[in-house]
């Protein structure tokens, strides 16, 4: 065969299947007495996550983020549209021992300890004792609860704070491929939230999915690779931060004395206070940093600036619910 003719290593490459991959997924319910009250949490979603890609699902109380994940699960049968969940139809059991899944409110048999508890969850992933004793402190080290705690104190002596690690463990017990959290900073204080944060970077550095759902935007930013925000059911943006966000070139700057008259005129919303001064810089950093050195100028700090995913939420909310916008 000719070297004309013969396709490249990269063109015959086989692209994995998407972890994730919705089209059209619809679900409605009926309500009330005479079931004459349609409801409808999730309508027309499409969504693709690609294997090893951490994916944030953000939207207002009732938008149908829950929903979406009982959907993708196969715990609720969707009234219409089609998917796949690890290149498996949606609701294909061959794929449920390699995902794990923490609900937003978990329920636990409280009479046990967590240690009984995940030993439990490992059985029904029908996990051998020997490597469910291994791998169980494992678990317990990573969410950060005490062994001693988990091996003697039930479960109903336990704090929201310290369910919520529980649930975690359990969700990981089977070592899952892909991972569905909702809400999974629900009642942890700040240092559990950075744990959890520290959990989930870690997972996706091991080549995990992660989809997940959270109010806390800040979290938000710093675990995802994509973002998506839904509203009364629909998904309306989806994207990197870069792409929502847009990728700014302004540049927020504080310093303290140097001939301000040099660059004071420069600078936008320029402030100062005694020798101290700040304000926005929209060209070219080293052009920045140049002007400032010629006039003698210290900075004491430097940042980016770019419109904050909270503010950019917000906007696209109330936009969608008829509000008016942040921006107008």
């Amino acid at each position: 065969m000719s070297e004309t003719l013969a396709p490249s290593l990269e063109a015959t490459a086989v692209q994995p299947e998407p972890a994730i991959a919705v089209t059209g997924l619809s679900k409605t319910y009926r309500t009330g007495f005479w079931l004459n009250k349609v409801v409808s949490p999730l309508k027309d979603f499409s969504l693709t996550v690609a294997r090893g890609e951490t994916f944030g699902l953000l939207g207002p109380n009732g938008a149908g983020k829950t929903t979406t994940i009982k959907c993708l699960l196969g715990i609720v049968e969707p009234t219409s549209g089609r998917g796949t969940l690890l290149g498996k139809p949606l609701g294909d059991r061959s794929i449920k021992q390699q995902v794990g899944y923490l609900p937003e409110n978990p329920y636990f048999y409280d009479y046990l300890t967590a240690w009984e508890f995940l030993h439990f969850a490992g059985k029904v992933f029908r996990l051998s004792d020997s490597l469910l004793k291994e791998r169980i402190p494992q678990l317990l080290e990573l969410v950060g609860l005490s062994i001693d705690t988990a091996r003697k104190k039930p479960m109903r002596t336990y704090s929201k704070g310290m369910l919520q690690r529980t649930g975690l463990a359990q969700a990981l017990i089977n070592d899952p491929e892909l991972v569905f959290l909702d809400e999974p900073m629900s009642g942890l204080d700040p240092i559990g939230r950075y744990q959890m944060r520290e959990i989930i970077l870690s997972l996706r550095q091991q080549g995990k999915t992660v989809f997940f759902n959270s109010h806390i935007l800040g979290d938000v930013e710093v675990i995802c690779n994509r973002i998506g925000i839904i509203v009364g059911g629909k998904l309306v943006q989806q994207g990197t931060l870069d792409e929502l966000l847009g990728q700014s070139k302004s540049y927020r700057v504080q310093g303290h004395g140097g001939a301000i008259d040099q660059f004071r005129d420069r600078l936008e919303h320029f402030s100062i206070q005694g020798s101290h001064w700040s304000g926005e810089w929209g060209g070219s950093l080293p052009e920045l940093l140049t002007v400032l050195s010629q006039a003698g100028a210290v900075v004491t700090d430097l940042h980016w600036q770019r419109q904050s995913l909270e503010e950019f939420f917000v906007e696209q909310v109330r936009a969608i619910e008829g509000e008016r916008p942040l921006s107008a």
